[in-house]
């Protein structure tokens, strides 16, 4: 798999369907890149922002519009994936119980997913639950990058101040910690960084399946089948 153009210049951006859970979602054939965060984050005009595309995810004046997976085909290789926010106040319990396993059987168990964007709004000071989805997202193991939003909101000083405070809290949790990034879709700050991350994966993606191929054959036929059978249960990416 192999997309003819850079990442950063998205030439197609195409709405596939919206899930309701990880059964309904498309194959897994292309990689997935996926945004989340807490209701009112400004979700759905980033995602316009990255797509160039005004109308690709719907904006809503109030928070929790989101509230299936959406998933868009860009380049024709690779998908961006709208996951419903965290923290909506809309709806009846049971819908907003039913829509956060869906959330996390999507984080848990789509094999093709390649990274998580978490989007953190930047004007404010850490919020209790934006630290309890990234602790989530540690514990389960989900490889995740943090992007802090609404930078034209507020004073830069404010910006790194709460970027710091975030940090700090979660600074236990790691090693390393994880990539920050910060976005304003006012300035279109960020547009290209972000776009450069998912550009760096496809670029890793496609290195490793090149090698495969060239792996798979210099194996006979019978050789390949066996070993494509013993492998294929440890596999983490069906590419």
């Amino acid at each position: 798999m192999g997309c003819a153009f850079s990442i950063v210049n998205i030439s197609s951006a195409i709405f596939d369907r919206s899930a309701p859970d990880l059964n309904s979602c498309p194959d897994e054939s292309l990689p997935e890149f996926a945004f989340i965060g807490r209701s009112n984050v400004g979700k759905s005009s980033l995602l316009n922002l990255l797509a160039g595309e005004q109308g690709l995810a719907r904006v809503s004046p109030g928070p929790g519009f989101t509230k299936l997976i959406n998933l868009f085909t860009m380049n024709k290789c690779w998908r961006l994936v709208d996951l419903p926010g965290y923290g909506f106040a809309e709806g009846a319990k049971l819908d907003r119980t039913r829509f956060n396993a869906a959330v996390s059987d999507y984080l848990e168990n789509r094999t093709n997913l390649c990274l998580v964007f978490a989007l953190i709004d930047s004007s404010l000071a850490p919020q209790a639950i934006d630290l309890e989805f990234v602790e989530w997202l540690v514990r389960h193991a989900v490889p995740f990058v943090l992007v802090f939003t609404k930078t034209d909101k507020v004073t830069p000083n404010t910006v790194q101040a709460n970027i710091a405070a975030f940090t700090a809290r979660i600074s236990e949790w790691f090693e390393k910690l994880p990539a920050v990034f910060t976005c304003s879709v006012e300035t279109r700050q960020g547009r290209q960084e972000l776009l450069g991350v998912i550009d760096e994966q496809m670029k890793a993606i496609n290195a490793t399946s090149s090698r495969a191929r060239v792996h798979a054959e210099t194996l006979s036929p019978q050789t390949n089948y066996r070993e494509n059978r013993k492998r294929r249960p440890d596999l983490n990416r069906p590419w």
